[in-house]
This record gives structure tokens, sequence and C-alpha cells, in this order.
């Protein structure tokens, strides 16, 4: 395995700083925001699909830093309702595509958005229940009138490209937030979807993160690493469906920690174990959105607590065996 880092975290130091800062830490794989949510402060696809001199330079700084990209990240609503919003998100998709393809990276890492309720909606529409019929109807609109067709025509363009991988995080909010619906999509598009695992999303909506390993399996192409604490008594009081700005903690039901800080290193040994029993034996990407730490702090908080429970050896023969 390898430990790596969604450079956003650093977005406010200078690329090159960032790389060296990174790679002086332990770090081995970078993987680097191109659009979306996560921005374009590190690697702009606009820029570099159009300067051979700035591509070149930034492979240059990765490399001599002695890191490797393990994917670029464009998390976004490719499929929202208000079409100028998706037009942006799906811009920024296909250019990392693009940028992906130079750079001979074969994963992206996303959302697979979210849907109004009707092809006149203003803005996404997430279902959380099946009742009264109509939220039937409506999951039944967003998936086979917008979700499957979208993501059947983008995976043909990718592939196209050389992307092989394209990586959904598991997000409430969005169609895709958990193993089910992840392999749902999956299922329809085929095996170029997979899983970005990311376990803080999963744990607050109540689901064990080893068990829905064991369930991905070798669906799972992708791995977050990013904790989440869960407030016992706001969770008693108000359950965990939380809408609560994320600042307001002392009242949120749960918040994103550094890893850590929200479970001990038995769960996610736990974790490291089980990627390793399904095959995954890969990067696995901090991401850091701690609110209660600054950004180098948590960042490097999380990197000396990943490095304790990574395996980052082949296990080779059995001896006593």
């Amino acid at each position: 395995m390898k430990l790596g880092v969604l450079t956003v975290v650093l977005q406010e130091m200078e690329f090159k700083k960032a790389m060296k800062y990174l790679a002086d830490n332990g770090v081995q794989a970078v993987e680097i925001g191109a659009g979306g949510y996560p921005g374009k402060a590190h690697c702009d696809p606009e820029i570099l699909l159009n300067d051979p001199t700035a591509l070149e330079d930034f492979k240059k700084t990765i490399e001599d830093n002695g890191l490797e990209i393990s994917a670029l990240s464009c998390h976004g609503n490719p499929v929202h309702p208000n079409k100028e919003i998706a037009a942006k998100f799906h811009n920024d998709f296909i250019n990392t595509i693009l940028l992906a393809e130079k750079l001979g990276v074969d994963r992206i890492v996303g959302f697979s958005g979210c849907p109004g309720d009707c092809p006149k909606s203003k803005n996404p529409n997430w279902v959380t229940c099946a009742w009264p019929s109509e939220y039937l109807d409506i999951l039944d609109y967003q998936w086979n009138k917008v979700l499957i067709p979208y993501w059947k025509k983008t995976a043909k363009f990718a592939k196209a490209h050389g992307i092989n991988k394209i990586c959904f995080e598991m997000h409430p909010g969005f169609c895709v937030y958990n193993p089910e619906t992840l392999l749902r999509l999956r299922n329809a598009v085929g095996d170029i979807i997979g899983a970005n695992f990311d376990p803080s999303h999963l744990i607050w909506q109540g689901i064990d993160p080893v068990e829905a390993i064991r369930t991905l399996g070798d669906a799972i192409y992708f791995v977050h690493g990013k904790d989440v604490r869960l407030d016992s008594s706001n969770v008693a009081k108000n359950g965990v469906l939380d809408t609560k700005n994320y600042g307001d903690i002392a009242n949120r039901s749960w918040v994103f920690r550094t890893m850590g800080y929200g479970h001990d290193t038995i769960m996610w040994k736990d974790i490291v174990s089980m990627l390793k029993t399904v095959g995954y034996d890969d990067v696995i990407s901090i991401e850091h959105e701690d609110a209660l730490m600054s950004a180098q702090e948590g960042l490097l908080k999380a990197i000396a607590f990943l490095k304790d429970v990574l395996v980052f050896e082949q296990a080779g023969k059995m001896w006593w065996a």
C-alpha cells in the first residue's frame, strides 16, 4: 500500500512548495484536484492542456519530489437540473479526462451527481425514503432518465481516452451514497465505475466500513483516509440526518475528524486488513476536513497515524503454514 494525500488541503501553498512539503513528510502519492468542488489551485486543465511547457513543468515537479499521481479529482454534479451548473461540472470532468490522458493517469475520483425530480427542476432532489409513492417516481426518473444515460455516455468518452476507473465517492446528497447504489450504477454502466471508498461518509449513516469493503470487493478503485466522530448525545436526540452548518460542532450529530480523532487504530487496521483481503493494495489518500485543526496540523497528524496502520510490504510466504 502507499500513503497518499488529496492535495487541496494545501491549496493555499504554491504547487512546488506543496509537493516538496508532502515528499519531505513521507507522502508517496498525490491526488490532485482538477475541477469541480475541489477546485483547480494546483492543477488547471484548461492551462495544462494548452501549454506544453506548463504541463512538462507540472510533471517534472511531481517526479523530482519522488511522488506519483494516484488520481485526478473532479467532484461535481454534472447532472444538476440547472443546465448552466451541470455544463460547468461536465466540462470540468471532460477536461480532467483529457488531462489524465496526457499525464498517463487512468483513475478519476468524483461524485455520481444528483438530478432534480423532473425535467423542469431548478435544484437537486435527494430522496431519503420510499413513501409517499411519488418519491419512488422521482428515483425512477433520476436513475433511468438522467443518471444512467449520462454516465453511459461519459464512461464511453472516458474509455476512449484511457480512463479505466471512474471512482465515485459514496456521498449522501448524491444518487450514489452507499454500496448498494454504487453497485447499481456499476451494473448499469459497466466496470469502469467503481468506488472511492471514504469510510467517513458511510460510518455516520450507520454502515460498518469493514462489511462495506467486503460487499464492494473488487469494485473498490480508490480509498480516502478521512475520519468522522459521532456525538452520541446529539444522535440520541436528533438522529444522523443533520443539516446544521459544519461549523456548529457542539450541536451537530457528527463532524469530520482527522484520522485517529474519530476512531481508534483498531478500526483503521481492520479497514486496511479487509482492503488487503479483497485485493486492494494501492493508495490510501488522506482527505483533511477537520474544523478543529489547522490544515497542516491535521494533515501531519493523519500522515503519522496512517504510517502506523498501513501495510507497506507484501506478506510473502506463510512460513508457519
